[in-house]
């Protein structure tokens, strides 16, 4: 446990400052701003385009450095722990659970993200976590209709259809 811990805070540590750096990018249609200039508001537009991708990865990379603290200091429960990280049932979980995800993102390629949302909602709430069908499909089908809506149609913001685009295009007329 405690070197997964410090393991793991290395690399989501890593990772913040990978982020941080990339949000940091100016536009690439325009040469002549300088790097870190889109992180903070800008004037009469609000919140440049690097503003919550670098703030939120500043935050994650204070919380990855109070984990080393802590876990130097062995103050928090898995610092002082020499027991395995995962166990044979926390291994099987996470092979189904990342085997969904998995999943998941192949079939995007095919059905696209709404459909493939469907399926591993389907997949993991039934299977996983043996809901009824009644919740089980409530969540599988409204999750993707609120995130066509909330992407798609008011943030404008194109995500992949697949085979099922033709679907999709009434919804297009009608709202946009």
């Amino acid at each position: 446990m405690r070197r997964a811990e410090i393991v793991t805070a290395v690399v989501l540590g890593i990772i913040s400052i990978y982020l941080m750096w990339k949000s940091g990018e100016p536009p690439a249609w325009d040469p002549d701003v300088v790097r870190f200039a889109n992180i903070g508001m800008i004037e009469g537009e609000g919140p440049g385009s690097g503003f919550w991708p670098f703030w939120l990865s500043l935050v994650m990379l204070i919380c990855c450095i109070f984990i080393g603290v802590n876990w130097y200091r062995r103050s928090s429960p898995p610092s002082q722990s020499d027991e395995p990280f995962l166990d044979p049932y926390g291994k099987k979980m996470l092979l189904q659970v990342g085997g969904g995800l998995i999943g998941f993102l192949a079939l995007i390629h095919v059905v696209g993200f709404y459909g493939g949302m469907f399926a591993f909602l389907l997949y993991y709430l039934r299977h996983l976590g043996r809901h009824s069908w009644k919740q089980t499909l409530s969540v599988a089908v409204g999750m993707p209709i609120i995130s066509f809506f909330f992407f798609d149609i008011s943030m404008r913001i194109v995500l992949p259809k697949g085979y099922l685009e033709p679907l999709f295009i009434p919804l297009y007329d009608i709202f946009l």
